[in-house]
């Protein structure tokens, strides 16, 4: 039995003669994680892991001067996604500079800003699991091989993509936007759908 093929169930009202039924069925962290400080460290992951990715949001919308120089952000004509792709090397080179354009600037800007509103809130996990991974996996190609140029990288094989695509992984997996976010009141109303 799926979660929308389960009946809602009526529940007592405070207003006479109202009865009030419970939104879709979910699954909930503390019907995973039954430890309080593990609940609350997988909140704080989420949390961090959403600053940074709206911090590059940020700093590449702008150009705060971190990874994207001054007066080199999007809204002074930087072209973040556009630049990376074009300085993809090795396999897929070919691959990331017929996808490059106007478009793929907009889209990469977007992914930033809804995958960290998506973490430091804690709604939408489901869908910005799927779409972090992607994105994450994206850029990990676009600079595979790891450590082709020398001393950039301690792992020929993985980097930080990987390590950031399984914390959002993990962090959908055991529902952890219910600790220290918006969570669980989003899962009362969305159930286990894609938009949990």
């Amino acid at each position: 039995m799926t979660a929308q093929s389960v009946a809602p169930i009526p529940r007592p009202s405070t207003t006479p003669g109202r009865t009030l039924v419970a939104g879709p069925a979910a699954t909930f962290q503390t019907d995973l994680v039954h430890s309080r400080p593990a609940r609350l460290v997988l909140g704080a992951l989420r949390i961090v892991l959403g600053w940074y990715f709206l911090w590059a949001f940020v700093d590449k919308l702008v150009g705060l001067g971190f990874m994207t120089a001054s007066g080199s952000g999007m809204i002074d004509g930087g072209t973040p996604a556009q630049g990376f792709m074009s300085n993809a090397s090795g396999p897929f080179a070919g691959f990331f500079s017929a996808i490059s354009g106007p478009w793929a600037d907009v889209a990469f800007m977007a992914g930033l800003l809804a995958i960290g509103l998506a973490l430091i809130t804690g709604c939408g996990l489901k869908i910005t699991a799927v779409a972090g991974g992607a994105l994450l996996g994206l850029m990990y190609l676009a600079e595979f091989p790891v450590g082709a140029e020398a001393g950039t990288y301690t792992n020929p094989v993985l980097d930080d993509h990987w390590v950031d695509a399984l914390a959002i992984a993990v962090i959908w997996f055991t529902r952890s936007g219910d600790a220290l976010g918006l969570g669980r009141w989003w899962g009362e109303r969305v159930g286990d759908s894609w938009l949990r």
